[in-house]
């Protein structure tokens, strides 16, 4: 980590992508001209007279005239992330000596050891106290939330392994920190003396494993002392400290009682900005989730090459990665691997005043937790259950920037969701934490444009106002198609040139995500997965989200968080792996689904005879594409309702219930359109 004395070279370089921008705004020009013309139709309708429209079902029409003014809106927004992309280069080797470095904290926050295994939430520790730095200035805490005396031991044990680690991967310069995956991993031949080390420290890094296996088997999660509780005292212990040459690890676990509010992970995460100010005050501070391990020691020099830039760093919060996962298949049936937020928003977010708080995997100056300006609040805060969005926004606000790295190599790596409960399950706490904030005094657009630049807000208000998605999502995918079965046309005749602006707002959309997929290393079937999901969410989670955000807010129901499970469960794993969908959630979340499908199965198929027979096609044919386009899209669901025998697949109940509340749906809505 040497740099020549005196040495001026830039320790990075950002890189405008000037071909992306043109062609983004190119299209940001087209595809406006095609909505304006499409409001102009439905405008034109709505204000002819009132014979005129006698004819017409106008509440159909209004229906989804509102879908179509939500997603162009939706849209609108999200334009801005596409103004100005750019990518960063760092040159670590251009740092100053390590005495000159500043010193870093390592926050990482598990509750339950249930769903958060000990020996993964242990390998994350020791791979953050193998981090590339003088280990004096690197001081790692872990927040155990549940006041389980089982990750108390579990750190214990990991220290007494890291005495063996640490030299080891400083001596050889093993290039992968975390010892799971570097064991894990096929080691080229380094010579007789370095195999035999390997061989020594593999050996005890099993025992290691084994004696946490023996524990958790011997006690198991019932013993009342091993799990995990909403009601225990405060614990702080310092592991191993004045060791020479070792970080300095320290277990936290602040007191909870079942009638104070403890506010979920920005609780934690503000408990151990207190208890770290006391023992090791660091000016730098990296935040991971119990399961992002390090998977490149030398991610705190990279973020120290925009951290002590002269030129930058005076109003520079954070250096934000993007998570990426180890468990992702090819096929990513999930989109677990939130390709468009990191590999297209956050690099077009870094063009402007920098990319979000994103919860895990960034370095961020303590300073920045100081004060907020409008209520003096310090730290992360909890107007939110996504407290990393709402407290991003806020520093922005307060005239702080942030950049995005992201190199070719991965510098953390997690577990992403891989079965459809957990993604539904994590998707509406999402949605419902960035709802609460639109919702709020914070929300962006009338928050954020007097604080910070106007395309930055707008890219913040994409993000809070993600979850109005099920309302055009839902109009589609029912409107038309009752109107479909009762022979309403709501689109242009295939005839009529204003149809062509249809077909061009819904090609160009399809087009350019497809084009976004491709150029960011996705395939063809990663585009069909993300459309899909995105459908999915729609339904359920954007919708659910939005309906316990409102709740909280008048005070109907108090705020939760669920946690991910990360225990990995054989069958569910098989299933990922295979490409099928896993259809084991609650009833409220996979009924609308099904609902949906049903529907659109019987406007297709009825709505398709009805066009034959009646010779309407220059008048329906847009509503038959848009039922087989849903159609299309919802296949594993189909086939979970149909073909699949496995354990995965859709409940027989839950297809004869959605059947049922389909059939009461076409009469109501069928009697209403008579009317």
């Amino acid at each position: 980590m040497q740099a020549r004395e005196g040495s001026v070279l830039p320790r990075h370089i950002c890189h405008v992508r000037k071909s992306s921008a043109t062609i983004n705004r190119f299209h940001v020009f087209i595809h406006s001209i095609s909505l304006i013309a499409l409001i102009y139709y439905r405008l034109s309708f709505l204000l002819q007279s009132a014979e005129t429209r006698a004819h017409a079902a106008v509440l159909p029409w209004l229906i989804v005239f509102a879908g179509e003014l939500v997603l162009s809106f939706m849209w609108l927004l999200d334009q801005a992330y596409r103004w100005r992309p750019v990518t960063r280069t760092v040159f670590p080797e251009r740092l100053p000596e390590d005495k000159h470095l500043p010193a870093i904290d390592v926050f990482i926050c598990t509750v339950d050891p249930k769903k958060e295994p000990t020996f993964e939430v242990m390998n994350t520790v020791i791979s953050a106290m193998a981090l590339d730095y003088p280990p004096e200035k690197l001081h790692v805490y872990v927040s155990d939330d549940g006041g389980s005396s089982l990750t108390l031991y579990g750190m214990k044990e990991a220290w007494e392994f890291a005495r063996s680690w640490l030299p080891f991967c400083r001596k050889h310069g093993i290039k992968n920190p975390c010892p799971k995956a570097y064991f894990s991993s096929v080691e080229e031949e380094h010579g007789t003396e370095f195999m035999a080390e390997r061989r020594r420290v593999q050996m005890e890094y099993e025992m290691f494993k084994d004696r946490l296996r023996t524990t958790i088997e011997k006690y198991g999660t019932r013993n009342e002392s091993i799990r995990c509780s909403g009601d225990h005292p405060p614990s702080i212990e310092v592991i191993g400290g004045g060791q020479v040459e070792m970080p300095l690890l320290v277990y936290v676990s602040r007191e909870k009682r079942p009638s104070h509010p403890h506010h979920f992970k920005a609780g934690a995460m503000n408990v151990l900005l207190r208890v770290s100010s006391i023992i090791s005050n660091s000016p730098h501070l990296l935040i991971l989730d119990c399961d992002m391990y390090c998977n490149d020691p030398t991610s705190a020099q990279k973020a120290m090459c925009f951290h002590l830039d002269p030129k930058i760093s005076p109003t520079l919060a954070f250096v934000q990665f993007p998570q990426r996962f180890q468990n992702i298949s090819n096929s990513d049936i999930y989109d677990s691997g939130l390709r468009c937020t990191f590999s297209v928003r956050w690099e077009g977010l870094d063009g402007l005043q920098g990319p979000v708080l994103s919860g895990t995997c960034f370095y961020i100056k303590r300073v920045a937790f100081h004060g907020s300006f409008i209520q003096n609040e310090v730290g992360f805060l909890y107007q939110s259950v996504l407290e990393d969005y709402l407290t991003g926004l806020t520093m922005h606000c307060r005239g702080w920037t942030s950049v995005y790295c992201n190199p070719s190599k991965p510098q953390f790596l997690g577990s992403g969701v891989t079965n459809m409960n957990d993604m539904l399950v994590q998707g509406t706490r999402w949605m419902s934490g960035l709802f609460d904030v639109a919702i709020s005094n914070y929300s962006p657009l009338i928050y954020g444009p007097l604080r910070m630049s106007i395309l930055e807000s707008i890219c913040y208000a994409y993000l809070a106002y993600f979850p109005l998605y099920f309302i055009p999502v839902w109009c589609f995918g029912i409107i038309p198609q009752l109107c479909l079965l009762n022979g309403i046309p709501l689109y242009p005749q295939v005839s009529d040139s204003f149809c062509m602006i249809f077909a061009v707002i819904f090609l160009s959309s399809l087009s350019k995500h497809l084009v976004e997929v491709l150029l960011t290393g996705g395939s063809f079937q990663t585009w069909i997965n993300e459309q899909r999901i995105w459908i999915i969410t729609s339904v359920t989670c954007d919708l659910y989200g939005s309906m316990d955000a409102v709740m909280k807010k008048i005070g109907m129901r108090e705020a939760s968080f669920l946690t991910t499970d990360k225990v990995m469960d054989d069958e569910k794993e098989k299933l990922y792996q295979m490409g099928k969908f896993d259809f084991r959630t609650s009833t409220p979340m996979i009924a609308p689904l099904v609902i949906l499908v049903i529907l659109n199965m019987a406007s297709f198929m009825l709505g398709l005879v009805r066009v034959i027979a009646t010779g309407d096609w220059d008048k329906m044919l847009v509503q038959v594409v848009l039922s087989f386009y849903i159609l299309i899209m919802s296949l594993p669901i189909m086939e979970g309702m149909t073909m699949r025998k496995d354990k995965g697949r859709v409940p027989s109940s839950i297809t004869g219930l959605s059947f049922v509340v389909v059939m009461a749906f076409l009469t109501v809505g069928s009697i209403v359109l008579k009317d």
